[in-house]
């Protein structure tokens, strides 16, 4: 088994900078471990692309599980912090996957960058959105079908850098060739109808979905900036398995 992955990010329409940080920032392929991530820094906040680049900086360099990843940015921002503190008050999202030959994938998940699988045809959300508005729809005082355009769908209850022992949401299953594997940032899902979104991320090679999803997002409106990350599982060229 082998992944093929694409990445991109675009600040958008209406953003004056990009707040968003991924990894890996390159397209590529490997036979090995992949991991991936999407961090949203806060929008208004001071320092929201200071801290959705320390995150994804230091998950990746961090080391141990995807848990501990993002545990491990968490508490990075809170140091960037006491080193400026002209950045109190700075947060972001973090959403990364860790990708094995054996096909096992573990995704750990704060805020509402999303993470999501296409299998056999079907088009399935994996995490489940860390805001106010997911939180009306759990509790049954809100239609799933309002979110999409409630003016409080951005509204996060959970995020990195706004304190010690954060919780983590942890999502574990396992692949098989034929898969896709999609992170993206709240500047695609906000935009872009899941249907819609299923449909570019099933068809073309990873790097034309990436760029499609996001130039959907901007033909949309381009309200916010948006980061695409596409995994295409495939069968392994050295093993033919």
């Amino acid at each position: 088994m082998r992944f093929v992955w694409a990445s991109g990010t675009d600040t958008g329409r209406r953003r004056p900078k990009n707040e968003d940080s991924i990894h890996p920032e390159h397209d590529g392929r490997t036979s090995g471990v992949l991991l991936v991530a999407v961090a949203d820094g806060l929008g208004g906040h001071r320092g929201g692309d200071v801290a959705s680049s320390v995150a994804v900086k230091e998950a990746v360099s961090a080391g141990g599980t995807p848990e501990d990843r993002v545990r491990a940015a968490n508490e990075a921002i809170l140091d960037e912090v006491l080193e400026q503190p002209q950045l109190v008050g700075m947060g972001t999202t973090l959403t990364v996957a860790e990708l094995r030959p054996d096909g096992e994938v573990t995704v750990a998940h704060v805020g509402d960058s999303r993470a999501y699988r296409w299998h056999a045809a079907r088009f399935k959300q994996l995490t489940v959105d860390h805001t106010f508005v997911q939180e009306e729809v759990d509790a049954g005082r809100l239609d799933p079908a309002q979110v999409h355009s409630h003016p409080e769908r951005s509204v996060l209850t959970r995020a990195l850098g706004f304190g010690h022992g954060l919780e983590v949401d942890l999502v574990r299953l396992k692949v098989s060739v034929g898969d896709r594997l999609l992170l993206c940032s709240d500047g695609l899902t906000s935009m872009v109808r899941d249907d819609r979104i299923a449909a570019i991320l099933g068809s073309g090679a990873p790097s034309e979905a990436v760029w499609e999803l996001i130039e959907a997002a901007n033909r949309s409106g381009g309200l916010d900036n948006v980061s695409v990350i596409v995994v295409a599982i495939a069968e392994d060229e050295a093993s033919g398995d």
